[in-house]
């Protein structure tokens, strides 16, 4: 078991954290008082590789494993950036390589490695379905050689950024099907040939997040942009879910290393009644707390990485990494923020801005009690809790 990070592995944080100084704190403030996208920072992180470091070299990629991955947003977190716009791009190759047709591999990857295309866009969510993916309803209708697609999806990021959208959609009828997790089939669209079927709704949020609804109302889409075989899309969305609960994970790390960083140095400098707050033990004691919490989630998010670079089974690392890194990344905003005091509310200080930021990892992209529920049924054997 090696607990130190590799040569190679200092050499990605190191020039991912130089890459970030290029966008300070300023410019992710400004960016979410005029609710922008960072276009600039997506761009620069793109020519330098890092958003395909998880494409396979022989279609233009860095071949590098998910733990390399995390290590990239999880250093953009903690510079005060936020990776929340380019992580799908990363996230999402999961279900590319490992299902995707070697035509479509050939066709898709090399242009996306380069910057030519962006894949930004996941879109599985829907309003009446929630948490309960087998009960989407969006159903592509096969036509011949292309599919007809019509339903609603909700909370689907960065739509206005990318070129193209993976999308999951019924292709079989629920009462067709023996299983619950049958009849679903994973496409991906070209957002450029959408046209008038498809309408984007953009919905306001707390944090600068491009998210919308969707509405598909005849998008068509050619069979040979189908991923895999019809029907199997569930399965081949979960394979990809460690991976995304792993990344998520790294962000949180990310954001908590931000918090403890910050209000360490405050506690620091700050001098109060004539000592610094941080002598204090009910201010230093926390962000110690804060600290160790930190540390022992990354150690969980390491073995789950590397459980799954090796082809392994890591469903419960994943998920638990993912929990106990946003409960640590929590507890260290509000840590943070309690340090700062008044100055923690303060558009200037990004304590704030990234406290919003990081409460969406609570319940996003899977809620922390359905992972609770996870745990214990399949780790610990309890009856299923719904």
């Amino acid at each position: 078991m090696e607990f130190e990070l590799t040569e190679r592995q200092q050499e990605i944080r190191a020039a991912v954290r130089e890459l970030c100084r290029r966008f300070p704190p300023e410019y992710w403030r400004r960016l979410d008082a005029e609710r922008r996208y960072p276009e600039d920072f997506v761009r620069a992180m793109t020519e330098a590789g890092w958003l395909s470091v998880l494409i396979p070299r022989q279609y233009g990629g860095g071949g590098l494993g998910t733990l390399e991955a995390g290590l990239i947003l999880e250093e953009v977190n903690r510079s005060g950036g936020n990776a929340q716009p380019c992580h799908a791009q990363i996230y999402m190759m999961g279900a590319l390589v490992r299902h995707a047709s070697e035509e479509q591999k050939r066709r898709y990857l090399p242009a996306i490695a380069a910057g030519e295309l962006r894949l930004q866009a996941f879109a599985v969510t829907e309003p009446d379905a929630g948490l309960d993916t087998t009960q989407i309803a969006t159903f592509a209708e096969r036509r011949g050689d292309r599919y007809v697609v019509r339903g609603r999806k909700i909370f689907i990021s960065r739509v206005q950024h990318s070129d193209l959208m993976l999308l999951l959609a019924r292709t079989t009828p629920p009462a067709q099907v023996e299983t619950r997790t049958q009849g679903l089939s994973l496409f991906l669209v070209d957002l450029r040939e959408a046209g008038r079927g498809l309408t984007v709704r953009p919905i306001r949020t707390m944090l600068n997040n491009e998210t919308n609804e969707l509405v598909f109302d005849g998008v068509e889409v050619p069979a040979e942009n189908r991923i895999g075989e019809e029907g199997k899309g569930f399965s081949y969305v979960l394979s990809g879910m460690n991976a995304e609960r792993i990344l998520i994970a790294s962000e949180c790390l990310g954001d908590g290393a931000f918090f403890v960083e910050r209000a360490t140095a405050r506690a620091r400098d700050r001098v109060v009644f004539g000592r610094p707050i941080g002598q204090n033990q009910g201010v230093q004691f926390p962000i110690a707390r804060a600290h160790m919490a930190l540390v022992a989630a990354g150690l969980v998010r390491d073995k789950a990485a590397t459980l799954f670079d090796r082809g392994a089974p890591c469903g419960a690392e994943a998920n638990m990494a993912k929990f106990l890194a946003s409960e640590a990344a929590w507890d260290a905003a509000n840590v943070a923020m309690t340090t700062f005091g008044g100055y923690g509310m303060a558009v200037d200080y990004d304590i704030e801005r990234k406290f919003r930021e990081n409460r969406l990892h609570l319940v996003a992209p899977v809620p922390n009690n359905l992972i609770l529920s996870y745990v214990g049924q399949h780790v610990l054997g309890l009856p299923r809790s719904f």
